[in-house]
C-alpha cells in the first residue's frame, strides 16, 4: 500500500479548494474521501434566485492562485456564460450557480473518492503514518488509505435546540427545507424558528407563496431584532490574516466572549433580503392585514407534538413573559454545530482540546500535538474568529496548510492587508 502525503476527509468547498490547489503539485500526493455519492453544497437551501453573501473572487482558488484553471471565471468561460455574467454586473454568484461551479471543479479532479464513509483512523508510531479506513458504498467493502497527514473537512451537522430534540412529527431543519417545501405549503400554519440568512430566505419563500396556499405564517427569533449582516469595508478587514493573528493571540475566555458577540458578522441577514421582506409585507398589507407574525426576543422553551400540530412554549426574554403558539408546520433554521467525528476516537490522545472540549486549533490550523500532522478546515470561530467560515479565507487557509505539507510556500501567503490596527502597539507601555 502506497503512503500518501495526506488524506483529506470530507468534501465541502474548503477541502474541494484544497484538491484544486494541490492537483498541479507533482511533489504533493493526496486523496480526498467523501461519504456522499457526489458533491452537493447545502442542497436543501438551493432556492431559486438566492445568492452568495461573498463575491465571486471568493471561489475555490482565486485568492490563492488567480491563474488557476479551477476558478469561477474559468468555469463561466467553459460554460459559455462569462459574457452574461459580465452583463449581469453583480459580484455575487447565485447559490445554485456556485454549487454547479463546485460540481464542475470536482468533475475535473482525479483524486476524489465519493461514496467513501470514513469509519476509523489509527496512528502507527513506528511508521509515523495515519491509517484511514472507509466503507465503500458501491461494494459494501472497506478501503484503507495511509498518509503522513490528515486534513479534516467534515463540516458541521445541523443543530436542534434542546427544546426541539426528539420531537415526533415531521419537524424540518433548514438544511432539508426544499425537499419538504410542498408538504409545508399544505399545512394550515407554518412557523420558522431562527435568526440568520437561512431563516430569512425560508420566511421570504413561504411569504411569497402564502396567498396561493393560504397558510398562517410565523417567524420566531430569540435575537433582539432581525440583524443585518455587517458588510462595511472596514468590518470586512476582519476577514484578514491581520485579524487572525490578533484574535488567535487573545486569551481563551476573551476569544469565546468575542465569538458570541460577533455572530452578526457572519450569521446576519443580507440587508437587501430584509428590505425585500418588508416591501413584500407592505405590498400585501394594502389589501388588508397580512396573516403573519414576526416575533423577536422570543426563545423556544418547550415543544410537543400531537393531533397533527406542534405546541411551542415561548418566552419573550425582555419582558420575561411566557406564552404558547400552535403550528402545523415547523422549520428550524437554527444553524449548525461542529462535533468531533467519532472516527477520530482512535487518535484522540494525539489531538489538542481546549478547556471547553473543542479543538485547540493552532495558528497554522493544526489540531494535533505535533502541530503539523492533522489540520482542520472551518469550525474554528473560537480560535480564528469570523475568518473560519468565510469562503474568501478558504484559499488563504489552504495555502497555509499546503505550506506545512510541502515544507515550503508554494502559493504566496499574505501577511498583512488591513489598513487598521487591531491591537495595541508592540513594546512596553510608556
Amino acid at each position: 500500500m502506497s503512503t500518501h502525503d495526506f488524506v483529506a476527509i470530507g468534501l465541502g468547498p474548503y477541502n474541494l479548494g484544497l484538491a484544486c490547489l494541490t492537483e498541479p503539485l507533482d511533489d504533493l500526493d493526496g486523496v480526498f474521501l467523501e461519504a456522499r455519492p457526489d458533491f452537493d453544497w447545502h442542497p436543501g437551501m438551493l432556492l431559486a434566485g438566492t445568492r452568495l453573501q461573498t463575491p465571486f473572487l471568493a471561489d475555490l482558488v482565486t485568492l490563492a492562485d488567480p491563474t488557476s484553471p479551477y476558478s469561477f471565471l474559468a468555469y463561466l468561460k467553459e460554460q459559455g456564460r462569462l459574457y452574461p455574467y459580465y452583463i449581469r454586473e453583480s459580484f455575487f454568484p447565485l447559490r445554485t450557480e456556485y454549487n454547479d461551479y463546485c460540481r464542475w471543479a470536482a468533475g475535473k479532479l482525479p483524486h476524489l473518492r465519493f461514496g467513501h464513509q470514513v469509519t476509523d483512523v489509527r496512528y502507527d508510531d513506528a511508521d509515523e503514518t495515519y491509517t484511514v479506513t472507509a466503507t465503500v458504498a458501491a461494494t459494501g467493502g472497506q478501503a484503507t488509505f495511509t498518509a503522513r497527514h490528515l486534513v479534516l473537512g467534515t463540516g458541521t451537522p445541523p443543530y436542534l435546540p434542546p427544546a426541539c430534540r426528539d420531537l415526533d412529527g415531521d419537524v424540518v431543519h433548514s438544511s432539508a427545507y426544499l425537499s419538504h417545501r410542498e408538504a409545508l405549503r399544505a399545512r394550515r400554519s407554518v412557523t420558522v424558528v431562527g435568526s440568520g440568512q437561512s431563516a430569512a430566505e425560508i420566511y421570504h419563500d413561504l411569504l411569497t407563496d402564502q396567498d396561493t396556499h393560504g397558510y398562517q405564517l410565523t417567524w420566531v427569533t430569540r435575537s433582539p431584532r432581525f440583524f443585518p449582516l455587517e458588510y462595511t469595508k472596514l468590518t470586512l478587514e476582519m476577514t484578514s490574516p491581520d485579524y487572525v493573528d490578533y484574535f488567535h493571540g487573545l486569551p481563551e475566555p476573551t476569544r469565546y466572549r468575542l465569538e458570541s458577540e460577533q455572530k452578526n458578522l457572519f450569521k446576519g441577514i443580507n440587508s437587501d433580503l430584509i428590505n425585500d421582506i418588508y416591501d413584500l409585507l407592505y405590498a400585501r398589507s394594502i389589501a388588508g392585514p397580512v396573516d403573519t407574525r414576526l416575533l423577536t426576543n422570543t426563545e423556544v422553551t418547550s415543544a410537543v407534538h400531537g393531533d397533527g400540530r406542534y405546541t411551542l412554549g415561548l418566552r419573550q426574554v425582555e419582558q420575561g413573559r411566557d406564552f404558547t403558539l400552535d403550528t402545523e408546520g415547523l422549520v428550524l433554521a437554527t444553524g449548525y454545530h461542529y462535533q468531533v467525528p467519532e472516527f477520530l476516537a482512535g487518535i484522540t490522545d494525539r489531538l489538542r482540546f481546549d478547556s471547553h472540549g473543542r479543538f485547540d486549533v493552532a495558528r497554522n490550523y493544526s489540531v494535533d500535538q505535533t502541530g503539523r500532522g492533522v489540520f482542520l478546515q472551518n469550525s474554528g470561530t473560537h480560535t480564528h474568529s469570523v475568518t473560519s467560515p468565510d469562503l474568501g479565507m478558504g484559499p488563504y487557509r489552504n495555502s497555509s496548510i499546503i505550506r506545512d505539507l510541502l515544507g515550503r510556500e508554494h502559493y504566496p501567503i499574505e501577511k498583512s492587508i488591513a489598513f487598521q490596527e487591531f491591537g495595541a502597539p508592540s513594546g512596553e507601555a510608556s
